[in-house]
C-alpha cells in the first residue's frame, strides 16, 4: 500500500484505536480428547541461508560460556532496528531505526490510529464509531499506555489494562473435534462470551466487574531471608445478564508490552522448532511443545507465537481479535460488528454500528488494520543498559547456570527473507524460545487455548523488562500481575521451571540480587 494512498483512506478515521494483543478465550479441553489435525509440514532447517550463513548464524547464536565481558553486539537487543533514544517514558514508543523515510510516515499514521478513541454509534464523527456496544476500552492506548505494560487494578475501579478470559469446556464430541482440528480454541460463556466486558454504551448494561483478591504466602530463600508471595484469587460482581454458566473458568489478562513484535514474527519456523522437545527426549525435565493456529483469514496451519498461550499465528490476527473482542469494532479479518455481545445479549445485538458504506463493508477497514498492524511490527526494542558492570555480568552468569536459559533462549537471527527489510537478518536478544510451557500449578489458569493447555504459557521475552516502572510506573509482572516485583516473579515459576526456581532461591542473597539486576538491564 503506498503511504499516500493510505493517508487519504485514514485521514477521515484519524480526525473523526484498538486494544492489541489480547488472547482468545479458552476452554479445558484436552488435545487427547479427539483426534488432532494434521501438522503441516514445517522446515527442519533454515531455507532462507546458504551453507555459509547457517554456519554464521550457528556461531553467532551458540550460548555464551564467557561470563568475563559482554557479548559482542549485545547492546543492540533489536538489531539495527535497536533504538538508542533517552530512556524516559517514552521509550518503548519509537519506530525501528532501520525504518524508511517512507515507512516513518506509515508508522506515523499507524501511531495515530493506535492512539485515537473510539465512540458509540451513531456519531457526528462518522469514521470514528462504532465502539461496543460491549468493550473493555476505548483504545490501544487506554491499554497499552506507552506501548507498555498493564496492571491489577490494585483496588482502584479502573481494571482497564487487565480483563477476563472466559471459557467452558466442550461438552459434545463435535465440539471436541473442532478443538482438536484446531479450527475453534476454545468455547465461550453462553452469555457472557468471550472475556468480561466491564465498559457498555450509554443506556446499555455492563456486564459485570472483575474482583481480586490476595493472599499472602510466605517463602524463605537460602540465608534465612523471607519475602512474601501473593496469590490471587477471581470473581466477578454486579453480573449484569444473569448468572453465568457454571463451568465457565476465569483468566486474567494483563495487556503485555509491544516492543520488538516484528523481530519475533521475522524469526524462522525452524529455529523456534529447533528448540522444541515435547516428549523431553533429552530429559532434562523440559518440554517446550510448538503451539499450531489457523490464520484467520486463509485458516491455513501456521507456528503461533503471539499472545499469553502462543494463539495466534501474526501480528494482524493479534491485531483484528483485538479490535473486535476489546473495543467491539469490526475489521476485515473479524467482521463483528457487535463485538463480544452473544445470542443471549438481545438488546446488544439490535444497537447502531459504526459501519460506513463510503469507508467500507467493516467499522475499521484494511488500511486501518494495515496501518495499526505496521505500527505494532516496528515499535523498537530499546538498547541494553550497564552491559559491563561487573554485578551484571555476575547476574548472567547466575541466569545462565541457574537453567534460565532452558526456556528463554537469549538470541536468534531473524530469517533473510522477512516480509519487510528492516526486520531482516538481524541478531535479536528477546531471550524467549516461543513455545508452551507447563509451569506448574500455581500459574494454571484451568483454561485451555488450543494447544495450550490449562498450565502451559508461552514463555515470554524479557527484552525490555527492566524498563517497566519507566514506562508505566509500576512492577507488576506474569500474565496477571499478581509478582509486585521481579524476584516474585521468578519465584511463582514451577512446573518445567521448577528446578530453575529452586535454583534462583537457593543463591546466596547477592547473587540471587545480581541476577535481577541482570534482568534490570534487559
Amino acid at each position: 500500500m503506498k503511504t499516500s494512498r493510505a493517508l487519504l483512506l485514514v485521514l477521515p478515521i484519524l480526525f473523526g484505536a484498538p486494544l492489541f494483543l489480547s488472547p482468545l478465550a479458552t476452554s479445558n479441553v484436552s488435545a487427547q480428547d479427539a483426534p488432532a489435525a494434521d501438522i503441516p509440514a514445517m522446515p527442519q532447517e533454515r531455507t532462507d541461508l546458504t551453507p555459509k550463513d547457517r554456519k554464521r548464524v550457528a556461531t553467532v547464536t551458540r550460548p555464551t560460556d564467557d561470563f568475563s565481558k559482554p557479548e559482542q553486539f549485545e547492546t543492540m537487543q533489536g538489531g539495527a532496528a535497536t533504538t538508542k533514544a533517552t530512556v524516559n517514558g517514552n521509550i518503548f514508543s519509537h519506530f525501528s531505526t532501520n525504518l524508511t523515510f517512507q515507512e516513518e510516515e506509515t508508522f506515523k499514521l499507524g501511531n495515530a490510529l493506535f492512539t485515537k478513541l473510539w465512540v458509540a454509534a451513531p456519531s457526528s464523527t462518522q469514521a470514528s464509531d462504532g465502539l461496543g456496544p460491549l468493550f473493555n476500552a476505548r483504545g490501544c492506548q487506554s491499554c497499552h499506555l506507552k506501548d507498555g505494560r498493564g496492571h491489577p487494578p490494585e483496588g482502584a475501579p479502573d481494571a482497564t489494562s487487565m480483563f477476563l478470559r472466559l471459557a467452558r469446556p466442550a461438552k459434545t464430541e463435535a465440539e471436541k473435534t473442532a478443538v482438536a482440528e484446531r479450527k475453534v480454541l476454545n468455547f465461550p460463556d453462553p452469555v457472557y462470551g468471550e472475556q468480561l466486558q466491564d465498559l457498555a454504551v450509554q443506556d446499555l448494561a455492563i456486564e459485570g466487574r472483575m474482583v481480586v483478591n490476595y493472599e499472602e504466602i510466605p517463602v524463605e530463600l537460602a540465608g534465612g531471608e523471607k519475602i512474601s508471595l501473593r496469590k490471587p484469587t477471581y470473581s466477578v460482581s454486579d453480573l449484569g445478564y444473569g448468572p453465568m454458566h457454571p463451568d465457565t473458568t476465569l483468566s486474567p489478562r494483563v495487556s503485555p508490552p509491544m516492543i520488538g513484535l516484528g523481530l519475533v514474527q521475522a524469526i524462522h519456523e525452524a529455529d523456534i522448532l529447533a528448540n522444541a522437545d515435547p516428549d523431553d527426549k533429552n530429559e532434562d525435565g523440559i518440554s517446550g511443545k510448538p503451539a499450531f493456529v489457523r490464520d484467520h483469514r486463509t485458516s491455513e496451519l501456521k507456528l503461533g507465537r503471539f499472545g499469553f498461550k502462543a494463539q495466534n499465528a501474526s501480528i494482524r490476527d493479534q491485531t483484528s481479535s483485538a479490535f473486535a473482542g476489546d473495543l467491539g469494532i469490526s475489521t476485515p479479518d473479524a467482521p463483528r460488528d457487535f463485538g463480544d455481545c452473544t445470542q443471549a445479549q438481545t438488546k446488544c445485538l439490535t444497537l447502531p454500528t459504526g459501519v460506513q458504506e463510503r469507508l467500507g463493508p467493516t467499522e475499521a477497514p484494511d488500511p486501518v488494520m494495515d496501518l495499526v498492524t505496521f505500527y505494532s511490527e516496528n515499535l523498537a526494542v530499546p538498547a541494553r543498559r550497564d552491559i559491563d558492570n561487573p554485578t551484571v555480568l555476575r547476574g548472567k552468569e547466575m541466569f545462565y547456570t541457574s537453567g534460565c536459559t532452558g526456556c528463554h533462549t537469549p538470541k536468534f537471527v531473524t530469517r533473510r527473507d522477512a516480509g519487510n527489510k528492516a526486520q531482516a537478518f538481524q541478531l535479536i536478544w528477546p531471550y524467549s524460545d516461543f513455545l508452551l510451557h507447563d509451569m506448574g500449578e500455581g500459574l494454571a489458569d484451568g483454561q485451555q487455548v488450543g494447544d495450550a493447555d490449562g498450565r502451559e504459557w508461552r514463555t515470554q521475552p524479557l527484552w525490555g523488562i527492566g524498563l517497566t516502572k519507566t514506562v508505566n510506573n509500576h512492577t507488576f509482572f506474569l500474565h496477571d500481575g499478581r509478582a509486585r516485583n521481579l524476584t516474585e516473579a521468578v519465584l511463582w515459576h514451577g512446573g518445567e521451571a521448577q528446578i530453575a526456581r529452586d535454583a534462583f532461591a537457593g543463591l546466596p542473597k547477592h547473587d540471587r540480587q545480581a541476577l535481577i539486576t541482570f534482568l534490570e538491564s534487559l
